[in-house]
């Protein structure tokens, strides 16, 4: 997903792509710990992108489907997953040489060669480097960001039942579920009013 910067003008230009199965899997189980989640479909993104004070603009939003395991009763749950983004993206500053004797750069240089500093705004700015920008990492990012902690299959759901396993939404099974551990049985007497 390459955008050349020189086609993007102040009026806003749109980019709409079909995110695929193996993208979303990818971003799914990448190189960090595994998700848990598989994709469910095929997605979608669309990016608006627009120059503003010598920075692109970028607007994005997207929705995928994901495919998990209920975090109470472990069956299968399918969710669409929304994201929306604003990021300004800047032209990468080159670092001045660090010099003999010194483990750190003294400063950064902008475009013109004059010193320049880091802003606490600069935190929110993600950096590209020559003439186009690569939107498929920005993506991979905020896919991974906008995915849920964990999935339910209901509000409602009662979970598995700590002695059989058995799956309370379907039925009751009976099981005597008091603490196991005796230390645990004081608790019990105690009345919250």
């Amino acid at each position: 997903m390459l955008v050349l910067i020189d086609e993007i003008g102040s009026e806003e230009s749109v980019l709409r792509e079909e995110l695929s199965e193996s993208f979303l899997q990818g971003v799914l189980s990448g190189e960090g710990p595994a998700t848990g989640l598989r994709p469910a479909g095929k997605g979608s993104f669309e990016a608006r992108l627009q120059k503003v004070s010598g920075k692109v603009l970028l607007h994005g939003s997207a929705r995928f489907p994901i495919v998990g395991a209920c975090k109470r009763c472990v069956a299968e749950v399918k969710v669409e997953v929304p994201v929306g983004f604003t990021l300004s993206l800047v032209q990468r500053p080159s670092i001045v040489e660090v010099g003999p004797g010194e483990s750190e750069p003294r400063a950064f240089k902008d475009e013109e060669g004059t010193a320049a500093s880091f802003a606490l705004e600069a935190a929110e700015e993600e950096y590209f480097d020559g003439r186009q920008i690569d939107l498929a990492p920005i993506l991979r990012e905020q896919l991974l960001l906008a995915l849920p902690m964990s999935l339910l299959c209901d509000e409602e759901c009662k979970g598995l039942c700590t002695v059989c396993g058995c799956d309370l939404n379907k039925r009751e099974c009976g099981c005597d579920r008091k603490p196991a551990d005796p230390r645990w049985a004081a608790l019990k007497d105690i009345k919250l009013s």
